[in-house]
């Protein structure tokens, strides 16, 4: 059975250091909220649920202008990896390469985790697990 699991109590806000990743293109980004709530989904290419999962957020980012989205790949094999993902579930949102220093500052502890950032680049939800697409706009608004 998928599930979702929160991982963030009322009294757990962090606001995380911007981390500067680069994109599979070889290009610089921070890896924080740009005036506007943003979710950053840490995946793996080689997790099923996250193949489940990742389409339900291509779809919530699609309808919510208003929303950002990063995907970090985290634990891949190689670069190739990611893109083949990231080709096969036809994302428009940005994709990052990740490293253990972004898994330790977000405590990411499984895949796919999502994470709620508000305006101020403060975690305001973290949660671990298959999200439906209605649960992924209801955790954001």
């Amino acid at each position: 059975m998928l599930r979702e699991t929160s991982m963030l109590s009322s009294s757990d806000h962090i606001t995380p250091k911007p981390q500067q990743l680069k994109t599979m293109m070889g290009q610089d980004m921070v890896l924080k909220s740009n005036g506007k709530k943003t979710i950053v989904y840490f995946f793996a290419p080689w997790c099923q649920v996250c193949n489940f999962s990742i389409e339900n957020l291509q779809k919530v980012y699609q309808k919510t202008p208003d929303l950002d989205v990063i995907a970090v790949a985290l634990d891949f094999v190689d670069v190739e990896e990611v893109k083949k993902f990231t080709a096969n579930h036809q994302l428009t949102f940005p994709v990052v390469l990740g490293n253990e220093q972004v898994k330790m500052e977000y405590k990411v502890m499984g895949y796919p985790s999502y994470y709620v950032l508000n305006e101020e680049n403060t975690i305001i939800s973290r949660s671990l697990g298959y999200s439906t697409e209605i649960g992924l706009y209801l955790r954001t608004f």
